[in-house]
């Protein structure tokens, strides 16, 4: 699907998505829990779908209700119902349900689809080896083929590529047969493992770890609790709704539903925000973003990788150039998507540096100069497709996105929430 987005003008309330992130981790919790949990505020993303499909295929009974869902658990014993395990495109679902699958009987094969299928696993490969288990995969990715369970021990876990390996590992250690320890070196994304901490707190788990996240103690054979929780609105997804409201408001936008109970490494678009000027403010369920113009900035977004593309179309409209640092996150996405924005954004006749020695990249803003036939490919990648669309309201021509429709991986509704806000859109099928 192409969708044409015309420059607009957008006003009024939407509601955030509900977070992906959270929802995976609380499904894989309900699956190893001893009795039924019951979730509200469910997401649709893609992500989503993978997870609960990964927990069905490891004997986790689902119902799905009106408003909500129940999942009856294993009680720490997933076991596979058919020995195939399938993330689909869910870069977190095959790293948090591999450490699962590893409690499971083998023979397990998990296998990927699309720019999944080049992402590392290498680390989870190891940790088997270290932890009494077996893992094989082709060229340290998939296909995984599950030969042994995990029984628990001690793993040295380098956490520069990803949060997501040791996410699954706590998941999946606290129903081990033993006691497990983890260190941990280098660790982006710290964020998400406490939001993972949080999650396994309110299942009752319980696992020790000291201030900066580097030793991990995970004492095995615990029972995860089952648990009812409505799940937080997306601070990932609100990112996007919150730069549309600066670049493109009348005046202001409200986006409600982002009283989080957990933690979100995204957040941070609330100081980004401020950083290049923005005027944000607090309403009793969510913020209030007001136009303004934009300033240069310079933020870290080692920690929160995922602001990227949305911070590169609010920089391509500043006056002077600005300053995004910790480009080596964005390789293993479901683009690489450094080389995406710089490519992309070239159409636009906007300038971006990539530095690797400073891990940086520079964006210099300047009238932006193109016709109206002006095309951005997606390259398969969700958040390309929000940061476009960016471009396309507050530019001076429409902008059509092609293959449009990968938002659905996080946020089904980007395209109808920004209808109900003004967008003016134009959708037409390949």
């Amino acid at each position: 699907m192409n969708i044409t987005v015309w420059p607009s003008q957008l006003a009024g309330t939407v509601h955030a998505p509900a977070s992906k992130s959270v929802m995976q981790r609380l499904v894989a919790g309900a699956l190893l829990s001893n009795g039924t949990s019951i979730f509200h505020n469910l997401s649709e993303a893609d992500d989503c779908t993978a997870s609960l499909l990964m927990a069905s295929q490891l004997g986790a009974e689902i119902e799905l209700g009106e408003n909500h869902i129940a999942i009856a658990g294993t009680d720490g014993h997933p076991r596979s119902r058919d020995g195939i395990l399938t993330p689909l495109e869910s870069g977190l679902g095959s790293r948090l349900f591999a450490p699962i699958a590893g409690l499971a009987s083998p023979i397990i094969e998990m296998t990927a689809e699309g720019s999944l299928c080049d992402r590392p696993m290498h680390e989870i490969i190891e940790a088997f080896k270290a932890l009494g288990g077996e893992l094989e995969g082709t060229d340290g990715s998939f296909p995984l083929s599950f030969k042994a369970t995990i029984s628990g021990g001690t793993f040295h876990l380098d956490g520069s590529t990803s949060s997501q390996f040791l996410t699954g590992l706590l998941m999946a250690l606290p129903c081990a047969a033993n006691d497990s320890s983890i260190v941990v070196s280098n660790l982006v994304s710290k964020p998400y493992v406490v939001l993972t901490l949080e999650i396994l707190e309110d299942f009752g788990i319980s696992i020790e770890s000291n201030a900066d996240l580097t030793e991990f103690s995970i004492p095995g054979r615990q029972q995860y609790q089952p648990m009812e929780a409505a799940i937080d609105g997306d601070w990932s997804g609100a990112a996007a709704l919150a730069v549309a409201g600066m670049l493109c408001a009348e005046q202001s936008l409200e986006i409600d539903g982002l009283n989080s109970q957990y933690t979100q490494a995204d957040e941070a678009i609330r100081g980004a925000l401020l950083f290049a000027g923005g005027a944000l403010s607090g309403t009793e369920t969510g913020i209030q973003v007001a136009k303004r113009p934009v300033r240069a900035f310079s933020i870290d977004l080692t920690d929160a990788p995922d602001l990227f593309p949305v911070l590169c179309a609010l920089a391509s409209f500043g006056k002077k150039p600005s300053k995004l640092k910790g480009i080596h996150r964005l390789i293993h996405k479901e683009s690489n998507r450094a080389l995406v924005l710089q490519k992309e954004w070239s159409k636009l006749n906007v300038v971006i540096d990539l530095e690797e020695s400073t891990d940086t990249m520079t964006i210099h803003p300047c009238k932006l100069d193109y016709g109206p036939n002006l095309t951005i490919e997606s390259h398969g990648d969700h958040r390309i497709v929000m940061a476009a669309a960016l471009m396309g309201m507050r530019g001076d021509q429409p902008i059509t996105i092609a293959n449009a429709e990968c938002v659905a991986k996080s946020y089904p509704e980007f395209f109808d929430d920004l209808e109900v806000l003004g967008a003016k859109l134009e959708m037409k099928k390949k």
